[in-house]
């Protein structure tokens, strides 16, 4: 027998969470023991604080573990409770409740069932009456439970009481009702998956689908956690967790039944049943037949009817199988003896497995044509584990079937339908895993009068919802055609489905309008002030009691009297309470009660203005217990929190004890009224005394100058409300309240105050949103009734939803006040009386985060790898049928659930009209005259170059140009980007043109750019001649002027300018300039921002917006989440499945950003909230930079976008110029120096062999320098720059010369110049053929976007004998560069290559400083060998199949073939000099012509600023010593002593020596 000792004392290093650590330290161990087979320790414990159940339990556990792991020994702890007076049967169990539910759950479910469902009274404080529903087995058990209840109340805690169980009779469960419309949709469903109804079937493709999404019977499957809280099955995929993602079979259920009926153990058995597809000797040496069966859906192999067996249920080798799924993916590879694997994955939605297939290669197409993602297949074959893998797969095949798609999918099959006002897309803040489009086809499909929009904060999906909406607009009008065809076009604009997307948002609402003066009636600051504060058993005023009050009454700026005393609540004062208060029950139980303190303290506070410190809380008990006693009251109260947001704006936190330190006042006892109090009273003075400061006398003042900064509004707390645009005005004033949130209330999400939503809520309509809105948390924290009233009347409409949304509260175990699903709907039932009350529609809503029960998993996966604990915990947030709400909230009575599901929410969508979210036309900005401007200085420079008589050629293309541009609203472009070239230029900058801007001849006369498109042509600079049309001209026709032959000017001996690349205009404009133009220029990277900013000078101050972008979750990082996600919890998935889960997280929003270069231009006069929000890159707070909201895509035919890109070729050529003081505009375009680098290493004077084998001597050169380029090079042999120009093209495009060109030129039936090259090839030899010039064009747009080639184009380019080759080529592509692009990078290439031929130690100064990643600069200063020897070191690494080299040695190996290069030729790299070096270039080094000085930045770790630094102190004055050096620059003492070891301090002493004369 041991004496009574502290819980912790008797295990005192047990380790447990600090809530427990906290109640154990109540806790008395009265005995321990163990029983006689010494299985089992029992631990006799007291405490005087109720402890849950689960608590024991989870002790037993952690004692087990952590003092007994290796014993075969059970802890078994037995309480007893010592309770204070204020408990009472009653009042207890409505605390111990779940506790007793889970100690049921433990003992019997039976016992269980019976208490969950029982209804309990108390007759009188003894006597329980439990009222249970009538059955055999009840009142078989009816004595056990009395007894284990008994045993609890009066053994374990000291209660006298006496159950006195009562019987109900049953009702029928309405759960297990189906109504006629649920019997008639199964029968539909039914028929529609039969073999007749399948021929029919025109399911929505790529739906997901599964059953009718309905709860289970709340009797059969009601389940309790181990926490002890209602859990309830939602969906089938909570059956079985491992099995996510996407569909459920309809025969998903039956996996059970269906699990042996393939008789794969009995049937050929084991890996050798089904033999493999290419067995030796049974078919000759070629391929057997694909099919050996009469049935059509045989598609290969023999005919078989096994039954299926669900995917999951795959367990490692099994032998032959049957199974059943559709394609996800298809890969075929080829491999050797002309022989395909051919693999494809399967999924029937448990989930995923490969299947691999071994073809002949001319069996393939056959093969590939059945098997395809998207088609549903049963097939039979062996598994196997593959040997690359590792996984199990099916192989060995011995038939394929095709099958109809055997899965579900739920109807809304209600006469009158609902809307759903509440839906979140992948837009939504990484919480939403819908695409937009697959919400709003689904609502029309289900014959939905509308679909809301309203994802977090944002409204990024609004455009690819109104793009599916224009999907649905189009094919109601063709039906509409076909059923009207009198219907003229002008009606037809008229049509429309009766459905429409109401676009909005959930924002996050702030109130600011609540003053920090409640019922002011501008009393002085002088009048009497009571200053008080209570302690509270809860926080719920109408649930919760008062356990202290303390107050200070203050006068004239001073202290005149003190109020205290304890109040007697009646209850037992909550663990919780008693840990933060420090107040029990032993304190308050012989004080007065409420009834009587109540008139006691407002006695005191009589004529007085009342003060707390978070008002609202405190004044709500007073005013709650006012109504309580009938005492009636008008008070004025006012808050110190906000005061202290006012007059203290530098605190992040305003916290009563944050707010006393920061006035220096002392606060002892926290959480206890009187010192609470007397701390808010030296306060408030003190605050009286700032306010008088600022000329505040009275509370009316007060309250104005209260008003809330934008400031303290990013640091008040947020709630959830649904605004909906009603109007073109209305959708105008939410993209101003997005720009605003974004741009101005930013604060971890932008934020929408209240006083903002007032000032632009015309066309807008608010709603109270979810449980995470203010009115539901009001409600939650039981507001009195005033402030419910207040918030009400803000909003339009009221929300309510699934009690399945919030039923983490009732999990929540710090929640008293919702404990059951009951709660929950006790909630919806105040929101619908309070709709009721303030005639407020309520309309009930979905939240929608993902379209099906199913795609939770997408959702859960999400939310994991944000790191939320209850991602597992998935509400059913998905897209309900009107039967199934109306089924939810039949709690309701069947009329009203009509009213909140059916009615109120079609009111409020025919409120909205069918709204736009982008602005229909094009807005280009207005420049004045600007069609005039082009057009004097396009002549005014042609007539500059060609003389004061045009030729006819120049002055024809001119006019055909401008007319064009002119005439189609685009000179203002021109004007726009001439304006920008030439400030450029201006400053010293080249501007390389990008696109196909070249191929107009008025961007090179404006300047624009300097590809000039006219056909080749010889022109004297002296005397204007000029020749176009000569023979030998005309057969340069098509290639580049500058590889015609030099000649002399027959009239005045002048060497001739040879120009010209001809291309044709209509690449940029189009024929009927139909075509929307794009001028993209290339200013040099150090360049691009002053580029950027100069168009504000050109349009502005707040004309441009940087162009935004929306980055989503990508493949990979999906892929991460998802495996992480299995991983976690020990479930093995294959990658296969993985695979076709991350598609489901995919395209959901991580972030927004910035288009490199892309500038939007607003015309002056227009609002951008017309077209779009704006916020900035990535809510950065700290930039300047505003972007659109939208991706600018969506907005690029509406608003001008400039691309202003920034570019290393510009920056070259600056460099080059700058330290050579040449005109790289004078290099010649035909140097035949130049031109052999792209041939052979000649010009550079060294061998290929010199240089580890590289045969050309174009490393180095932008666009031709890469292995994949050279060796197209090699392949080409190009012999001139019109080769170059068709060699960029190809090596730009995708799927231009692999497998295409390349094979065309290799087979012979094509050259370098009649290959596909560039996207102008292909309409210039089309119209050469014959065809119209309109299709020509439209045949070379859909090709170069890789949209291949119609049927009638084919059969037009046969007609016009266009080869078969040719079309291939056209069918293969997928991308292709304008011809004009490639020649302005050819351009730029060939003059930088020319300072590489001709001033090659600059060329290679600016290489090093501009092109290099990385550098070994030691390794390049020693010279040749040292280069070698690290270059052969990193190729052996790279050959090395177990070594990984990373993109930094990489980036070096490039580095040191340019330096090896260089050594070769006979340059070196000079030492780095702490007197000579440059911060960040290379430079010739002085003292030696043929070598560099490497700049500080080459040494690794050095950085800019240190390297600047280093330059600007040697600057002032030179360097005295190694000390001297440190003390003056940004060096560390590493990067010193690393300079010094290299030779770089040249000689200087380690500290300053004194000079004397």
């Amino acid at each position: 027998m041991m004496t009574e000792k502290d819980f912790l004392d008797v295990f005192p290093q047990l380790k447990v969470d600090p809530e427990l650590e906290s109640l154990l330290g109540e806790v008395k161990v009265m005995k321990v023991s163990i029983n006689p087979q010494k299985d089992c320790l029992r631990v006799y414990v007291l405490s005087r604080q109720w402890i849950h159940k689960k608590h024991i339990y989870h002790l037993e556990e952690t004692i087990k573990e952590q003092f007994f792991a290796n014993a075969p020994l059970r802890v078994k702890i037995i309480e007893k409770f010592q309770l204070s007076s204020q408990y009472t049967p009653e009042n207890f169990l409505d605390v111990y409740r779940q506790s007793i539910l889970l100690e049921l759950k433990q003992y019997s479910a039976l016992e269980y069932n019976m208490f969950y469902t029982a209804e309990i009274t108390f007759s009188d404080p003894e006597t329980m009456e439990l009222v249970m529903t009538d059955s055999v087995v009840a009142r078989d058990r009816e004595h056990e439970l009395v007894r284990v209840l008994e045993k609890i109340f009066c053994e374990r805690c000291g209660f006298n009481l006496k159950v006195h169980p009562a019987y109900r009779k049953p009702v029928e469960s309405k759960g297990r009702k189906n109504s006629e419309l649920r019997i008639l949709e199964e029968a539909r469903q039914i028929l529609l998956h039969s073999k007749v109804g399948n021929k029919n079937s025109d399911r929505e493709a790529g739906e997901d689908l599964s059953g009718q999404g309905m709860e289970a019977p709340f009797d059969e499957d009601r389940m309790i956690g181990a926490d002890g809280k209602e859990q309830r099955p939602q969906g089938k995929n909570l059956q079985n967790q491992d099995t996510d993602g996407g569909k459920q079979p309809a025969a998903a259920q039956e996996k059970g039944k269906e699990g042996n009926k393939g008789g794969f153990r009995e049937r050929n058995g084991g890996k050798n049943g089904g033999r493999g597809n290419f067995q030796k000797g049974r078919y000759g040496d070629g391929p057997r037949p694909l099919k050996r069966s009469d049935n059509p859906d045989v598609i290969y192999g023999r005919d078989f009817d096994d039954d299926a067996i669900t995917i999951d249920s795959i367990a490692g080798e099994m032998g032959e199988i049957t199974i059943r799924g559709q394609v996800t993916s298809v890969e075929a590879r080829e491999i050797r003896n002309e022989k395909t694997i051919y693999m494809f994955n399967v999924t029937d939605f448990t989930d995923t497995i490969t299947v691999k297939m071994f073809l002949h290669n001319e069996q393939v197409p056959e093969i590939s044509g059945a098997i395809k993602k998207g088609a549903f297949l049963k097939l039979k074959g062996v598994t196997t584990i593959d040997k690359f893998d590792h996984e199990i797969t099916i192989g060995s095949l011995a038939g394929i079937r095709k099958i109809s798609d055997f899965t579900t999918s739920r109807m809304d099959n209600s006469p009158e339908k609902r809307v759903e006002l509440h839906c979140h897309t992948k837009m939504s803040d990484m919480d939403g895993v819908t695409d937009a489009s697959v919400l709003v086809k689904r609502a029309y499909k289900w014959g939905h009068p509308a679909i809301a929009i309203t994802d977090h904060g944002v409204v990024q999906s609004f455009p690819e919802a109104n793009h599916a909406y224009d999907d649905i607009v189009s094919d109601y009008r063709k039906q509409y055609q076909k059923d009207h065809p009198e219907a003229t076009k002008d009606e037809m604009k008229q049509v429309y489905p009766p459905f429409k997307v109401i676009y909005g948002v959930e924002a996050y609402l702030v109130d600011d309008v609540k003053g920090m003066v409640t019922g002011s009636r501008g009393q002085s600051l002088d009048d009497p002030y009571v200053v008080f504060d209570i302690e509270t058993t809860g926080f719920s005023p109408v649930a919760n009691r008062i356990i202290e009050i303390g107050a200070v009454r203050v006068e004239e700026g001073s202290i005149v009297d003190r109020f205290s005393v304890f109040v007697n609540p009646q209850v037992p004062i909550p663990f919780k309470i008693e840990q933060l208060t420090g107040i029990n029950d032993s304190m308050v139980v012989d004080a007065e009660t409420i009834e009587e303190v109540l008139p006691k303290f407002l006695e005191f506070s009589k004529g007085a203005v009342m003060v707390a410190h978070n008002a609202g809380f405190d004044m709500s008990f007073i005013i709650e217990n006012c109504k309580r006693l009938g005492i009636e009251q008008d008070f004025t109260y006012v808050d110190t929190v906000g005061l202290a947001r006012m007059l203290l704006p530098g605190l992040n936190r305003f916290k009563l004890d944050t707010v006393a330190k920061a006035l220096n006042i002392s606060l002892l006892n926290h959480h206890r009224a009187v010192d609470d109090a007397a701390c808010t009273a030296e306060i408030f003075v003190k605050f009286i005394k700032m306010c008088k400061e600022r000329d505040i006398f009275d509370l009316n003042v007060l309250n104005e100058a209260g008003k809330l900064s934008e400031h303290t509004i990013k640091k008040l707390p947020t709630y959830h409300a649904i605004i909906l645009a009603t109007s073109e005005i209305g959708r105008v004033n939410l993209y101003r309240l997005v720009s605003k949130s974004h741009l101005e209330f930013y604060n971890r999400r932008p934020r929408i105050p209240k006083s903002v939503y007032l000032q632009y809520n015309e066309g807008l309509m608010i709603g109270s949103a979810c449980e995470a809105g203010e009115l539901f948390q009001a409600i939650l924290r039981d507001e009195p009734e005033s402030e419910i009233a207040r918030l009400v009347e803000f909003y339009d409409y009221l929300e309510i939803q699934p009690i399945g949304n919030n039923m983490f509260m009732v999990r929540d175990e710090n929640r008293d006040n919702v404990t059951s699903e009951e709660d929950l709907r006790d909630l919806n039932r105040r929101i619908v009386k309070l709709g009721e009350q303030f005639k407020k529609p309520v309309v009930a809503t979905c939240d929608v985060h993902f379209i099906d029960p199913e795609d939770e998993v997408y959702r859960r996966i999400i939310m994991t790898g944000k790191g939320f604990s209850d991602a597992d915990d998935q509400a059913p947030l998905y897209l309900r049928t009107t039967e199934e709400m109306l089924k939810e909230f039949e709690y309701l009575g069947a009329e009203k659930a009509e009213e909140v599901v059916i009615t109120n929410p079609n009111k409020i969508a025919d409120m909205c009209d069918r709204v736009c979210p982008i602005r229909d036309g094009k807005f280009p900005p207005v420049i004045e005259n600007s069609d005039q401007m082009l057009r004097d200085i396009c002549y005014n420079e042609a007539h500059a170059i060609y003389g004061p008589d045009l030729p006819e050629i120049v002055s024809a293309r001119l006019e055909r140009e401008l007319n064009s541009i002119i005439s189609n609203g685009y000179a203002v472009m021109y004007i726009i980007a001439q304006k920008l070239v030439w400030k450029s230029n201006e400053d010293g900058y080249l501007v390389g043109s990008r696109g196909s801007v070249g191929s107009s001849f008025v961007a090179t006369m404006a300047g624009i750019t300097e590809v000039n498109p006219l056909s080749p042509h010889y022109l004297c600079g002296e005397c204007y001649y000029v020749d176009f049309d000569s023979d030998e001209v005309k057969t340069y026709s098509g290639r580049a002027g500058c590889d015609m032959p030099d000649k002399i000017c027959p009239r005045c001996g002048k060497p001739l300018k040879k120009m010209g690349f001809d291309i044709p205009f209509e690449t940029f404009l189009g024929f009927k300039g139909n075509k929307e133009p794009d001028i993209d220029l290339n200013f040099s990277g150090e360049y691009q921002s002053k580029a950027h900013k100069y168009t504000e000078v050109i349009f502005g101050a707040g004309q441009t917006f940087r162009a935004g972008t929306i980055g989503t979750l990508a493949d990979k990082t999906a892929f991460g989440y998802v495996k992480n996600y299995y991983e976690e919890r020990g479930v093995h998935k294959r990658n296969c499945e993985i695979d076709r889960i991350v598609q489901g997280c995919t395209g959901i929003r991580r972030t927004t950003g910035q288009h490199p270069g892309g500038i939007i231009v607003l015309p002056f006069g227009e609002d951008i909230n017309s077209f779009t929000p704006v916020q900035h890159p990535a809510n950065d707070v700290n930039t300047d930079i505003i972007t659109t909201h939208f991706d600018y895509h969506s907005i690029d035919a509406n608003l001008l976008k400039l691309d202003i890109l920034g570019h290393d070729d510009p920056t070259m050529i600056r460099m080059l110029e700058d330290i050579t003081h040449f005109d790289a505009q004078q290099v010649p375009l035909d140097d035949q120096s130049v031109m052999s680098l792209f041939k052979s290493t000649e010009a550079l004077g060294i061998t290929p062999d010199d240089i580890g084998g590289c045969p050309l001597g174009c490393l180095g050169i932008p666009e031709f320098g890469t292995d994949f380029v050279i060796q197209m090079l090699l392949d080409t042999k190009p012999e001139s720059f019109s080769d170059l120009i068709r060699i960029s093209g190809l090596s730009h495009g995708t799927d231009v010369w692999l497998g295409n060109a390349q094979t065309l030129i290799e087979e012979g039936k094509a050259t370098i110049s009649t290959a596909i090259c560039t996207r102008d090839d292909i309409m210039i030899y089309l119209i050469n053929k014959g065809l119209e010039s309109e299709l020509s064009f439209t045949i070379m747009e859909s090709v170069r976007k890789g949209k291949g080639l119609k049927d009638d184009w084919i059969k037009a380019m046969k007609a016009s004998n266009v080869p078969d080759w040719f079309i291939d080529s056209c069918l293969k592509i997928k991308y292709m560069f304008p011809k004009a692009h490639a020649v302005a990078y050819v351009m730029m290439a060939v003059r930088i290559a020319w300072f590489k031929v001709h001033m090659p130690v600059h060329y290679y100064c600016m290489f090093f400083s501009i092109r290099c990643d990385a550098y070994d600069i030691q390794t390049m200063i020693a010279g040749e060998e040292a280069i070698r020897m690290r270059m052969s070191d990193i190729k052996r690494a790279r050959e090395d199949k177990t070594q990984k080299v990373s993109d930094k040695e990489n980036a070096i190996y490039d580095t040191l073939e340019l330096a090896l290069e260089m050594t070769l030729r006979g340059f070196r790299f000079s030492n780095v000099s702490i007197n000579r070096s440059a911060a960040n270039e290379f430079i010739v080094d002085p003292d030696d012509p043929k070598a560099i000085i490497p700049p500080f930045t080459s040494l690794d770790g050095l950085g800019d600023n240190v390297g600047k630094s280093i330059v600007e102190a040697r600057e002032k004055r030179p360097f005295l010593s190694k000390e001297d050096v440190l003390k003056r620059t940004q060096l560390s003492k590493t990067l010193c002593d690393r300079l010094d070891q290299m030779g770089a301090m040249e000689g200087l002493d380690e500290e300053n020596q004194m000079t004397l004369f």
